[in-house]
C-alpha cells in the first residue's frame, strides 16, 4: 500500500503547481483453466492511474485476484494481491529513462507471496516513427531469483485518420538458485520469447492484437505492470482488443488465449482464457 501512498502524495504536489495530463483506469478478468490441476475459475480486478508532467510521467497500480482451485490437491482458494509503480523521465525528444518496481503482497497459495523486482530501462528515438527500449528486470522470489531483459522496438505511423504502432518485443528470463525448490525444480535455466503487437486507432475506435511465440516462465510483462508469479511456462499466446471513445472515457474489451505447462507435476496443455473489460478516463 506504500505505493499507492507515494502515487497519491506525488500527483498532490504535482497537481498543485502545474497543469497536467492524467488517466484513471478500473479493469474486470474473467479466467478460465482448462486441464489445470489446480485451478478452475477465477476473478481479477484493479486499477491504473498515470501522471504526465512535462519530461515525467508516473504510472502505479493495484491488481487484487480470487481464483477458485481444485480441492485436493490444494486446500483453500487462491487470493493475491499485487503493487505495481513505474517512473520514467525524458530530458529531451531523442532519449528516455525508466525505473519500474512491483511488489506481490498476498499469495496464500504459492511460495512467490512477498516477491520483490526491480527495473531500469533507457529508450532512444532516432525518427519519430521509431523507438528503442532496453530494459533490464531484477525479481526476487525469496528462494529463487530471476534475471529479465526485454527488447522493445516499437514503429508508428498515420495514414489520414488512421494511426498505426507496430510492436517488436522480446523477454530473455535467466532462472537463479532454482534447482533445489520443488516449485521450480523442473523449469529450464534461460526462456526466450518474442511478441509482434498491432495496434490501430480510427477516429474513436481502436482494435487491437498480439502474438507470442516461445516459452517464458515468471515474465514481468506490460512494461512492468504485471507479473506472472505462478509456476505456469506459457509457450503459446494470442490476444485480441476492442475499444470505443466516448468523450474522455475510453471503453474497452479484451480476449487472451494461452497454453502452459504446471512444471511442478508437469502437467502439460493447460488452457488459460481470460475476458478483460476497462474503463479509463482522461483528464
Amino acid at each position: 500500500m506504500h505505493y499507492l501512498i507515494l502515487f497519491l502524495l506525488t500527483c498532490q504536489a504535482l497537481l498543485a503547481t502545474q497543469t497536467i495530463h492524467s488517466s484513471a483506469s478500473v479493469f474486470l478478468e474473467s479466467t478460465e483453466f482448462t486441464n489445470s490441476k489446480q485451478k478452475t475459475q477465477g476473478k481479477v480486478y484493479g486499477f491504473q492511474g498515470d501522471l504526465h508532467l512535462d519530461a515525467h510521467e508516473i504510472r502505479a497500480g493495484y491488481e487484487e485476484a480470487r481464483t477458485d482451485t481444485r480441492q485436493p490437491p490444494l486446500s483453500e482458494d487462491l487470493r493475491t494481491k499485487k503493487l505495481f509503480l513505474r517512473y520514467a523521465y525524458a530530458p529531451n525528444d531523442t532519449w528516455s529513462f525508466n525505473a519500474n518496481t512491483l511488489y506481490v503482497a498476498k499469495d496464500n497459495i504459492a511460495p512467490t507471496e512477498h516477491a520483490k523486482a526491480y527495473g531500469a530501462g533507457v529508450t532512444f528515438v532516432p525518427h519519430k516513427k521509431f523507438s528503442l527500449n532496453l530494459t533490464q528486470f531484477h525479481v526476487d522470489y525469496g528462494t529463487f531469483h530471476t534475471r529479465q531483459s526485454d527488447v522493445q522496438l516499437d514503429f508508428k505511423t498515420r495514414i489520414d485518420e488512421l494511426r498505426l504502432k507496430l510492436t517488436s518485443l522480446t523477454h530473455y528470463i535467466a532462472m537463479e538458485d532454482y534447482t533445489n525448490d520443488p516449485f521450480t525444480k523442473n523449469a529450464d535455466k534461460n526462456y526466450l520469447s518474442s511478441a509482434l503487437k498491432l495496434h490501430l486507432h480510427y477516429k474513436t475506435y481502436h482494435f487491437g492484437a498480439a502474438a507470442y511465440t516461445g516459452k517464458r516462465l515468471f515474465a514481468v510483462m506490460d512494461e512492468g505492470m504485471k507479473i506472472q508469479h505462478h509456476a505456469m511456462e506459457f509457450d503459446r499466446t494470442y490476444a485480441a482488443g476492442v475499444g470505443k471513445d466516448f468523450g474522455n472515457f475510453v471503453v474497452r474489451l479484451q480476449h487472451v488465449y494461452q497454453r502452459a505447462e504446471e512444471i511442478p507435476m508437469q502437467n502439460k496443455n493447460v488452457i488459460v482464457r481470460n475476458t478483460k473489460a476497462a474503463l479509463s478516463y482522461r483528464f
